[in-house]
């Protein structure tokens, strides 16, 4: 049977973040991509445009009718835009979710500068559902909000683990250098680095959305939790790569999701 995946989060229609993102990713990694959408950002490569909220009702309907249906085997949340959507999530999961992975990516900023939540929602993001988080992956922008700001990566990853998540993903890819280095940490407080090379690449959309859904499909496919954001930093990485000769839309371009399955396809 295939493994399945459910992302909860928001929409991009140029397709290189949000949901689009997610299904990419789920479906190059080996699972089956199911969806909750739970906002609707008109955007491109060139930033966002403007956002419609979806209804507390419509949200919920979605959620039940997936979980009805067919139970996912690990869940990522992205996107979730304002406070009622945060507690709606957070009340579903509490109740229908036991025992399923939940990888929580606190979308906060979209990098074009736009809010893709809402800070009247931070707290009830923290409240309600960082303790229901498997993992979270902020990235440092996003960890300063949550927690109280500090250089020190350690630090501030067990200020995080203070919330509530069993374990953190503090992405330090906006930190300075030739190496883009991300820390893992668990409950236990022991610090595991995922190095890797900073990517030089116009070609960065989406890639915060890419690395959670990857983790959560990897966890899905039973993989531990750290050796999941491994092979996710990885999978990233050679999306980065891959995707650099690309030029697709005018502003920050997608990653390559099927980089390790179109060659085989073009060459079929």
């Amino acid at each position: 049977m295939p493994i399945k995946c459910l992302s909860i989060a928001g929409f991009d229609g140029s397709g290189g973040a949000g949901i689009q993102a997610d299904i990419k990713t789920f479906s190059a990694l080996g699972c089956y991509a199911m969806t909750v959408l739970t906002a609707l950002p008109v955007q491109n490569t060139l930033g966002v445009r403007s956002c419609y909220e979806i209804s507390l009702a419509a949200i919920a309907a979605q959620l039940e009718a997936i979980f009805d249906d067919i139970v996912p085997d690990s869940i990522k949340i992205g996107m979730l835009f304002n406070q009622e959507i945060v507690e709606l999530v957070a009340d579903f999961l509490q109740q229908r979710a036991v025992g399923i992975p939940i990888i929580l990516d606190p979308v906060m900023v979209a990098k074009s500068g736009d809010y893709l939540l809402l800070p009247d929602a931070v707290a009830a993001l923290k409240q309600r559902l960082l303790p229901l988080a498997t993992l979270i992956t902020p990235n440092l922008p996003e960890a300063y909000v949550l927690a109280e700001p500090s250089e020190d990566m350690s630090l501030l990853a067990g200020k995080l683990l203070d919330l509530g998540a069993q374990a953190v993903l503090l992405k330090g890819g906006h930190q300075q250098g030739a190496d883009s280095n991300d820390l893992f940490m668990a409950q236990d407080r022991q610090e595991i680095w995922l190095t890797g090379p900073r990517i030089a690449s116009k070609n960065t959309h989406g890639t915060g959305c890419t690395l959670s859904a990857a983790i959560a499909a990897n966890v899905a496919l039973s993989l531990p939790l750290v050796e999941a954001c491994r092979r996710a930093k990885q999978y990233v990485f050679e999306a980065l790569v891959a995707a650099q000769p690309w030029s697709i839309g005018k502003g920050q371009g997608p990653v390559h999701h099927f980089h390790h399955l179109w060659p085989a396809l073009n060459n079929g």
